[in-house]
């Protein structure tokens, strides 16, 4: 068994409104999921397009109470455990999601879906964190389908938001992960920096305008920008990959990562919702 992966994020609003936001099921449907069910404590139950395996709700409530939530959830014929955690922080919520079940080597090769637990969950909270602020939501990626295309607006110039697309040391502080980037074509796109021993091939390059970084066999990325009414349209686009098997996992976590770019835009006193997991290394 696997190591229980652990997200934190601060968000901002008190406990009491986050966590009526993680059992209102007219609020989950907002930002998790196209069907919600709770009846606390005996059900909480969530499925539908958004939701990996959504065909039908697989969750078995195990623990509820003001600070914690804890479920069964049954994936690729596997009961993982889910936890969410939460704990005042002034005015805001330090939230921790404890998620069992989840190997990278997984994620890496799409050989189950519990692969994608671990930016499905990155999404999810990045969007409750949007919910929480009156902020516009992401796209929330569609399990059913192989389109995997989006569009978000951001309250900055397109000359700003092209920069921090194409900025090393921009993008690895909207994205909290190291990226290294050389914004022309044939140029490397390196997550965890150049010196992490594999990057992506940018393949094609409008500047100013748009890019497309070809990764493998999870296909190309392309994202575009235009102006719109004095903001910036975003549309992105994964492209190439094999449709029998679409790279959610990778397509979550791009998206996500768009959401902190928003933010790094529209919030003067801009810091991410991401907080680093302070259990020790052994």
């Amino acid at each position: 068994m696997t190591e229980p992966m652990t997200v934190r994020a601060r968000l901002a609003a008190p406990v009491e409104t986050v966590h009526r936001a993680l059992t209102d099921p007219a609020e989950l449907r907002v930002w998790l999921a196209e069907h919600a069910e709770v009846e606390l404590p005996k059900r909480y139950a969530f499925w539908g397009r958004y939701t990996p395996e959504g065909d039908a709700p697989h969750q078995r409530l195990l623990h509820a109470d003001e600070r914690t939530l804890r479920f069964g959830w049954l994936l690729d014929g596997v009961e993982t455990t889910t936890e969410f955690t939460l704990e005042p922080d002034g005015d805001a919520t330090i939230l921790t999601l404890r998620q069992s079940h989840f190997d990278f080597a997984e994620a890496m090769s799409g050989s189950t879906i519990r692969g994608v637990l671990q930016t499905y969950w990155a999404l999810a909270i990045a969007n409750l964190a949007a919910h929480l602020e009156g902020r516009q939501l992401l796209p929330r990626t569609d399990f059913t389908s192989a389109d995997l295309r989006g569009e978000l607006l951001i309250a900055a110039p397109l000359a700003k938001v092209y920069e921090s697309l194409t900025d090393s040391a921009q993008a690895s502080a909207w994205f909290g992960y190291p990226i290294g980037i050389e914004p022309w074509i044939g140029g490397r796109y390196a997550m965890g920096g150049f010196e992490s021993g594999y990057a992506a091939k940018v393949v094609d390059l409008e500047p100013g305008r748009r890019m497309s970084i070809d990764w493998g066999p999870t296909g190309v990325t392309t994202w575009e920008l235009a102006e719109s009414q004095g903001r910036t349209k975003l549309t992105f686009v994964q492209s190439g990959f094999d449709e029998q098997n679409p790279p959610y996992a990778a397509w979550s976590g791009t998206v996500a990562g768009f959401g902190e770019l928003v933010r790094f835009h529209e919030l003067p006193d801009w810091r991410p919702i991401w907080l680093p997991d302070p259990t020790p290394v052994s």
